[in-house]
């Protein structure tokens, strides 16, 4: 869905070459609106995106959480995520369904960071911040959340939602309708279109008229920018100049953006020092409240540290060494020039990278030329100075060789390394780029080992920063810091006590990272620059999919979510934390061996089954049975999730055969005890096996495949039992003793397994409850298995008669129903 609301103004600007020195250019009215902060009447489009919804699961791991993957366009001055969350139950409204809260994140960049259950994390790991959002029900079936994003970060912005943590309890497929919590955001963004562009050393004139509270303008700031100087000169008003300058990097600024109020500063210049890199600067002009009139002035940007060459060739780091006060940037030929400074020049969008989609230039239309020089040639408004302290230096930025071997699995390997020298007047500069979407779903690895011996026995102390999208090192050798008010870092150091120091950042954001290395040599109260010392470092950065491939209590899981993959640790044996290290509830040893020992031996209640299927010639039982406590013992063995582990096949092999044998095991035993004939029941046995290994290699864990065979037995066992008493006229089994003492007692084991396997077992107690479960299962056969007649020992076998006729066999064991009638004739009494 696209809205365009109408704008105010003429769509196109006038140019005004000016017989003087400078170039003057009016700006097109559609960069000033009316409300402050962007207010209704300037040329917006609105845009509407919607996710497909999904099914939340409560939070165990980054893993089980659902990931949304929005794309917000440039000039956005608002973003309104509509969050609709409702419930399900049996493809109904699920009104009977508790209120669970619901805890959305948001981060821009890349996936959120999150630890809902305030687990540690591991050491050396950079734990980026994002938003968080809970949402609570409005009504029995539906709740809807708003999150509202004033001027957002254009790019990739990630959403991540969950359910609070159960209480692990394992439930049947198909037992019951459970409740479903489906989770929907939606977006709408509205942008600002034909914002005026500011040209690096070109004044822009403006008039602001009563009914408008504030112009918008942007700049492009190319790579190798140290510094951009805003100014707003010749400004005439009511009282004086009552206006606010603000700036912002990527978006149009905040309430907490950097401002300057022009009232009280004479000249208005706001200088922001290491910008931002191939990003959009925006540039507000705002009235103060309350005043009246139309307020006319000229803004101009000045960038500090191109030029024309900067888009070839190697490039070189210059720091002020006098006046320590920023970074600069010139390309490699000035270095041995004693003027390093051009003066500012008006680059095409070739040269300065800047993206083709940009808005207007002043009063040019897209894709026209810059504007034609003065007639005396002169261009520029602000001059810049030609020359550059004495102290000034140029040094490298080396690049980094990128080496993919799997997803997120990259090495970055240094031209000559991985051991670098850090020279003691100058710092060494490393540039990583992170490809965007790509890379942003696993682990940024740095690790720094200093070579002790390199020191000469010198107390240097090697410190590196590491900054996303533009290098940066203190200038102040008392306080080493790697932060400034707009730019946020990593510090690292080694020396001689501590010669290795490493950092991980999950989800990293996309880009190019500086690492900066510098050495200092320690003093009573400061560091000070070391002198004729050379330090080697060992620099090995590359990315990972989950940190130190989670551990032995974790396995590393790619996921996906439409096209966007991401990686994250699933722990087990009790381990938690995003790198599966944290013990706090961690399974001992003892408690893994007690657990395996548990599962694996309790099978062993099989073998009283085994010795009286035996015993009764049901040798064809006696054989699944011996093959479902033998795969049982194994995969239970293979299926431990800490350390005690023990597997002799595939999982998904000892799985399939466990499952097998013991859905076998419950046929054979229920097709017994109907005491059909040994044909038929030979038959039903194979075809038993045949169908039940096709209902398990379609869904190994439904219902229905333990339900529907034992359904299907007990209908055989009752349709011959049922035929059987009405021949004989007679309760089948005949005798009370088999009812009370062996019918009664097995069917009161196997519902008390079923229960306790149904509604007991949970994730905590699975170890005992499973193992008890196996234990009353393999009980219960010993009581349900029919057994074997035997010879009575009192007649002998009576000759048979010769000629027509038949003969009425009455066989007593028989009758009782302690035997197959298929052996009747071995002991019977015969007459004719």
């Amino acid at each position: 869905m696209m809205q365009t609301v109408p704008g105010l103004g003429d769509a196109a600007g006038t140019a005004d070459i000016s017989p003087g020195d400078t170039l003057k250019w009016h700006s097109p009215s559609p960069s000033c609106l009316q409300a402050a902060g962007f207010g209704a009447y300037g040329l917006f489009v609105t845009d509407y995106f919607t996710r497909t919804p999904r099914k939340l699961s409560p939070f165990r791991s980054f893993a089980s959480i659902e990931l949304f993957h929005f794309h917000i366009p440039e000039d956005t001055v608002i973003a309104v995520w509509n969050l609709i969350t409702f419930k399900e139950q049996g493809g109904t409204f699920g009104d009977q369904c508790p209120d669970r809260s619901i805890t959305v994140y948001f981060r821009s960049g890349a996936p959120s960071v999150i630890n809902p259950l305030h687990t540690h994390f591991p050491r050396d790991t950079a734990v980026p911040g994002s938003f968080a959002l809970t949402l609570t029900w409005t009504l029995p079936n539906r709740t809807t959340g708003v999150f509202n994003v004033t001027s957002p970060l254009p790019g990739d912005w990630f959403l991540a939602a969950h359910l609070p943590k159960d209480e692990g309890k394992i439930s049947v497929k198909g037992l019951y309708e459970e409740c479903q919590y489906l989770f929907q955001p939606q977006l709408i963004v509205q942008r600002l279109v034909n914002i005026a562009v500011l040209y690096p050393g070109y004044i822009t004139e403006q008039s602001m008229a009563p009914h408008n509270r504030s112009c918008l303008y942007k700049v492009f700031v190319p790579s190798y920018t140290s510094r951009v100087l805003v100014e707003v000169l010749r400004c005439h008003g009511a009282e004086g100049c009552p206006l606010w300058l603000r700036v912002r990097a990527k978006a149009p600024p905040l309430h907490n953006s950097t401002v300057l109020d022009c009232r009280e500063h004479a000249p208005c210049q706001l200088a922001l020092d290491l910008p931002f890199w191939q990003h959009w600067y925006y540039v507000l002009v705002e009235k103060h409240p309350g005043v009246l009139g139309t307020i006319s002035f000229q803004v101009t940007v000045q960038l500090t540290g191109s030029g024309p060459s900067w888009a070839q060739g190697d490039t070189q780091l210059c720091w002020d060494g006098d006046t320590g006060r920023h970074w600069g940037w010139v390309a490699d030929a000035d270095c041995s020039r004693p003027s390093l400074a051009r003066p500012p020049f008006l680059p095409s969008s070739t040269s300065m990278n800047m993206p083709h989609s940009f808005g207007s230039t002043g009063g040019l239309a897209l894709g026209d030329s810059p504007p034609p020089a003065s007639p005396n040639g002169t261009k520029h408004l602000v001059p810049i100075p030609t020359a550059l302290p004495a102290g000034e230096r140029c040094w490298p930025v080396h690049p980094t060789l990128r080496n993919e071997l799997d997803t997120f699995s990259v090495h970055f390997y240094i031209f000559f390394g991985p051991n670098v020298s850090v020279p003691p007047d100058r710092p060494a500069v490393f540039v990583i780029n992170l490809l965007p979407v790509l890379d942003s779903g696993g682990v940024l690895n740095l690790e720094l080992r200093l070579n002790v011996s390199s020191l000469c026995g010198e107390n240097a102390t090697v410190f590196g920063c590491l900054n996303h999208e533009v290098p940066l090192m203190s200038s102040d050798n008392a306080l080493v810091t790697c932060e400034t008010e707009s730019l946020a870092g990593f510090l690292l150091s080694v020396n001689a006590t501590a010669s290795l120091s490493r950092l991980r950042i999950p989800y990293p954001q996309t880009g190019s990272w500086y690492l900066s290395l510098r050495s200092l040599c320690a003093t009573e109260h400061r560091f000070e620059p070391c002198t004729n010392v050379t330090a080697e470092v060992y620099l090995h950065a590359y990315l990972s999919p989950c940190i130190n491939d989670c551990g032995i209590y974790g396995q590393c899981k790619l996921l996906r979510t439409n096209n966007y993959l991401y990686a994250a640790c699933e722990c087990k044996a009790g381990w938690n934390g995003w790198g599966c290290t944290d013990n706090a509830e961690a399974f001992s040893y003892s408690f893994q061996l007690l657990s395996t020992l548990l599962l694996c031996l309790s099978n062993v209640m099989f073998v009283p089954p085994v010795a009286i299927a035996v015993r009764s010639h049901y040798l064809l039982e006696a054989a699944i049975y011996i093959f479902t406590m033998f795969f049982s013992t194994f995969y239970h063995a293979c299926d431990q999730p800490g350390i005690v582990v023990f597997c002799i096949m595939e999982y998904d092999v000892l799985q399939f055969c466990d499952f097998l044998g013991s859905l076998m095991s419950v046929w054979v035993t229920v097709i017994a005890m109907a005491r059909l004939q040994p044909m038929v029941k030979q038959v039903l046995y194979l075809l038993g096996a045949m169908l039940l290994s096709m209902a398990l290699q379609m869904d190994r864990h439904g219902l229905w495949n333990l339900l529907g065979p034992s359904l299907f037995a007990l209908g055989i066992m009752a349709i011959a039992w049922m035929a059987r008493t009405i021949r004989r006229r007679h309760c089948y089994p005949p005798t009370w003793k088999r009812w009370a003492f062996y019918l009664c007692p097995g069917v009161l084991i196997v519902a008390a397994a079923v229960l306790l396997y149904a509604f007991v077992e949970t994730e905590e107690n699975y170890f005992y409850i499973h193992s008890i479960w196996h234990l009353l299962i393999a009980g219960s056969v010993g009581f349900l298995l029919p057994p074997r007649a035997k010879p009575s020992g009192r007649l002998g076998p009576l000759p048979r008669r010769k000629g027509c006729g038949y003969q009425l066999c009455i066989n007593e064991q028989e009758e009782l129903g302690l035997v197959d009638p298929a052996v009747a004739s071995i002991n019977s009494i015969c007459t004719s």
